[in-house]
């Protein structure tokens, strides 16, 4: 009998422990950026902080993404080609509507008033100015994740 409730004890124990790793599931993050070096270095600092990411160069590889995933937060740039000033808006408004838990970060080199008010009229949660420490990105990104519901005020 002792042994029984050993190993129902043992049994238990094991499925609290699966039920806990269940709930803890990394969240999803999708960078979307045409700088290669910038891709490279956020995937490698945010894989080692508990995100499972992606990365988009590009416009129609970000869609590609969205389509058959749904991301926690997104890190967009606006400017994804010398040719299109705001192409990055035009992902910031299809996630807003697809999947509106999404939280939009922009993180962007040509950051204007003008420019981050199209932003958030978008769907965007904050508006960051490269270049930014990563620090100062996940702090950011906890933020909103933390508080789903709210919008990081002003620009960083």
């Amino acid at each position: 009998m002792r042994r029984l409730k050993s190993v129902s004890g043992r049994l238990k124990k094991l499925f609290r422990a699966s039920e806990s790793e269940a709930k803890t599931v990394s969240p999803h993050l999708l960078i979307v950026d045409d700088e290669e070096s910038i891709c490279f270095s956020m995937r490698e600092y945010f894989s080692q902080h508990g995100f499972e990411v992606d990365t988009a160069r590009e416009m129609e590889e970000a869609e590609a993404l969205l389509a058959k995933t749904d991301y926690e937060v997104i890190i967009q740039d606006l400017r994804l080609d010398l040719t299109r000033r705001t192409g990055g808006l035009e992902i910031i408004k299809q996630v807003s509507k697809r999947t509106p838990n999404t939280r939009i970060v922009v993180l962007t080199s040509y950051g204007s008033a003008e420019l981050e008010d199209m932003a958030r009229s978008a769907g965007a949660h904050a508006f960051l100015r490269k270049p930014k420490p990563l620090s100062q990105v996940a702090q950011v990104i906890h933020g909103l994740i933390e508080s789903p519901h709210r919008e990081v005020a002003g620009s960083i």
